[in-house]
This record gives structure tokens, C-alpha cells and sequence, in this order.
């Protein structure tokens, strides 16, 4: 089977590296979620900016097992795929990518099994024409050391590479482009509180791509090596339940010179999260050319759904307010799974970063039937009602300017976080 032309949205990405070695400081806006609305607030994004959609999933997210979502990667693509068609947003300036594709999921068994199901699931996700992979085995198993050898690391990357491509020519699809790196963020932010981080030292960077360049020469993936445009780095941000670490660009300048001597690839910056503007302009003019964003969308969407429900409690017959954050909480507390390692200090702490932390635990619920029914009826209450600007202005105030109506604000408080990014990587 001859592979599938290439889209415009994998060319794009394919250009990140030579733009930046020619001084033309291009981004991509990198969209970790599954939830419909973010989704559709991304390709309206996209639309308005005349830019790619990058839309990514990550191994527990989705796998061949259906990860949290119920979804294997053909199915996370259809779901996407569906909600572009009702915009009519152009399928081919969709970049499918897969993130933190591993063994991560299963690391809690020998690692002989947690690689097996990682190959299956990165093949599955090649084929199923996710054009971006982030290869990620710097994850410790049930029989590894504690800390896992960087030589190890790499060579498991490489394992999961050669399925890539087995995945990708098994259903015709083209040749995907990677990421690589073993200083990966931990995925959705810290567990606790952070005051500093050290950024990643050039010559470990340098390490990386050399020992993931010699273990892909021994699987005999030279020529899929050439397609490693990016590198996952500590460019010294991240966020933690309460707090954000603010990028400063001194501190990652020895990186991102190390990068303009290297040629030929990029950085991708995982945790991206709640950075200003001006921070994710700085990150780009660095090199940091790739910026993740997944919990500061959903953040911003539980913000806009809990004040769209104070105010259906002032103009909604028959609605109590507090009604969505009451049901969440019954959710969350039903099946702790989700948050009960990750929020800590007395009952009132753990209440709040379920519900307001920066890491977003609540993003796990909103998909249950529950939650999607309690905000079913939300949006049921205020259907047809031109919200007041003044209700907007006391509970929804950063969209004052937005049509006043419960899924235009919805929509737009996700896009407002958008903006930055979409102005970052416009630079040029």
C-alpha cells in the first residue's frame, strides 16, 4: 500500500526546524485534550488564525485498551474528525498527535508486558494516521531501577519507533515525525507545590539525540531518525496545585544556543500552562518552538460552566445555583481515583485543588454521564436566554465581550486562552 500524500498540517510541523535555523521564529500550538468543547474552540481557533490544529491524546488518555476515555486512537480521531465536519473546518490542517506514547500506562507491571502493550499501542496509533509521535519510555517499571538508564530510555524509544512505522505503512499512511527526550514534565503538572526548576543542561540535551541517533541506527531507523524534529526539555516552566513557575528566559538562554548549533531541530515545551503572553513569545524566540497546553483549557472551561451556573441560579426558573459544583464534588468524592493522590493538606485544601487547582484534577469527570448530564441541564436552563451583560460582568468578567449566551462563553473563555499561544507562534 503506497502511503498517503502529506498534509499540509504534518508539513507545517515538519518546517518548524528549518524556519528557526533560518531566524523565522514560527510556533505550533499544541492542544492536549478530549473534551468536545475544547476541541471545537481549538479548530475555531485554528480557523480564525488560519493556522493548523494540533490536536493531541496521550497513552492514558487513549490506547488500544480505550484509556480513561473509552477511546482507542482510530476512535480519538473519528471524535475529532466528527466535530471538524460540523464546523467544516479542512481535515487536512488537522495534525493528529500522540503524546507520552509508552509504557507509562502499564508501569506498574515487568517491563517486558508494559512494552509489549506500549508497541501495540504505538503502532495503533501510527495506523490509525497520528502524524506526530512523542516517543516517552523515561518511565521506571515494576522490575526496572528506580532511576532508568538514559541508554535504556533511548533504546526503548527506538522499539516504539519501529512500530510507528510498521503502524503507519500497515494502513498507508505517511512517514510520522517525532519527538524525543527523558526529561519529560510530569503529564498535567506537579502534585505539589514548586519554587524553582533546573533546566535541562545543554550537554544532556546533546546526550539524548546522540544515544536516540545510535539506537535507532541498531533497529535500522536511520532514515526515521531524520525525522526527529523535536526535543522534549525543562525549559524551567511549570504549575503545581497552587502555583505556576513563570519561564525566564536567562535561565534557558545556554539551551536554546545549544539548539542554533545543532541544526535541524526543535524544542517542544510540555506544561505550558497559565504562562503569560509574554512568556510564551519568549518561549518561541528560544527555540521552544512547540507549547503544550491540555489543564489550562479545561481550567478555564470549569471556571465559565461554575459561573454560567450562578448565574442560572439569578435568571433560571426552577434552577438552584451551586448546582454543578455540588454534583461534581459528589463525582469526584464517588471515585477518588482520580484526584486522591494529587491533592493533599486538610479537607478544605484537598476541596479546593479538587475543584480549582492549576493542575485540573476535575478535567477526569467531566466526561462521565453524570457530569455531562448536570451540565446538560445547565446549558438546558439557560437555552434561549440572552444572558445580561451585567450578570456576565459580576461572574464572567474577562468575557464581558463575548455573545452573550452559555455556549458562546463557554467557547470563547477557551479561546481566550488560546489567543497568546496563536500570537506566540505567529511571530515569524
Amino acid at each position: 500500500m503506497s502511503p498517503a500524500p502529506i498534509s499540509p498540517a504534518l508539513r507545517a510541523l515538519a518546517s518548524l526546524p528549518t524556519d528557526h535555523d533560518a531566524g523565522r521564529r514560527r510556533g505550533l500550538t499544541s492542544v492536549c485534550s478530549a473534551h468536545p468543547l475544547v476541541i471545537e474552540a481549538a479548530l475555531h481557533e485554528a480557523a480564525t488564525t488560519q493556522s493548523v490544529a494540533c490536536i493531541e491524546a496521550t497513552c492514558n488518555q487513549v490506547n488500544q485498551d480505550g484509556g480513561y476515555t473509552g477511546m482507542t486512537p482510530s476512535d480519538f480521531r473519528a471524535f475529532v474528525l466528527a466535530i471538524a465536519a460540523a464546523l467544516g473546518f479542512p481535515t487536512d490542517r488537522i495534525l493528529f498527535g500522540g503524546d507520552h506514547l509508552g509504557p507509562n500506562p502499564w508501569r506498574k507491571g515487568p517491563a517486558a508486558a508494559a512494552m509489549a502493550k506500549a508497541v501495540a499501542m504505538t503502532h495503533a496509533y501510527a495506523a490509525a494516521g497520528f502524524g506526530k509521535i512523542h516517543l516517552d519510555a523515561s518511565m521506571s517499571c515494576a522490575d526496572d531501577p528506580v532511576s532508568l538508564a538514559a541508554e535504556t530510555m533511548a533504546i526503548r524509544g527506538a522499539q516504539l519507533a519501529q512500530a510507528a512505522e510498521a503502524g503507519a505503512r500497515s494502513a498507508g499512511r505517511p512517514s510520522p515525525l517525532y519527538i524525543i527526550g527523558t526529561e519529560v514534565p510530569v503529564p498535567g503538572g506537579a502534585a505539589e507545590h514548586l519554587d524553582t526548576l533546573a533546566v535541562t543542561a545543554p550537554t544532556d540535551a546533546a546526550e539524548t539525540l546522540a544515544l536516540h541517533a545510535r539506537a535507532f541506527e541498531m533497529q535500522g531507523l536511520g532514515a526515521a531518525f531524520a525525522r526527529v524534529m523535536a526535543l522534549v526539555v525543562q525549559p524551567g516552566v511549570e504549575f503545581g496545585q497552587e502555583n505556576v513557575i513563570p519561564f525566564a528566559p536567562e535561565g534557558a538562554s545556554a539551551l536554546a544556543q545549544a539548539r542554533q548549533s545543532w541544526g535541524g531541530v526543535v524544542f517542544e515545551a510540555h506544561s505550558t500552562d497559565y504562562q503569560s503572553a509574554e512568556a510564551l513569545s519568549a518561549l518561541v524566540q528560544g527555540g521552544f518552538a512547540i507549547l503544550k497546553v491540555g489543564p489550562g483549557l479545561t481550567f478555564a472551561l470549569r471556571e465559565t460552566l461554575y459561573g454560567l451556573d450562578l448565574i442560572a441560579g439569578e435568571i433560571a426558573p426552577g434552577y438552584t445555583a451551586q448546582t454543578l459544583p455540588r454534583a461534581m464534588e459528589g463525582l469526584m468524592q464517588q471515585h477518588p481515583g482520580d484526584w486522591a493522590a494529587y491533592c493533599h493538606g486538610s479537607a478544605t485544601d484537598q476541596r479546593l485543588q479538587r475543584h480549582f487547582g492549576y493542575s485540573d484534577r476535575i478535567r477526569y469527570y467531566w466526561t462521565r454521564p453524570q457530569a455531562q448530564a448536570t451540565v446538560a441541564a445547565l446549558f438546558n436552563a439557560l437555552q434561549g436566554q440572552r444572558i445580561p451583560s451585567t450578570l456576565i460582568s459580576q461572574y464572567l468578567p474577562r468575557l464581558i465581550s463575548a455573545e452573550p449566551s452559555a455556549p458562546a462563553l463557554a467557547l470563547a473563555a477557551i479561546r481566550v486562552v488560546l489567543a497568546p499561544y496563536s500570537a506566540a507562534c505567529a511571530q515569524g
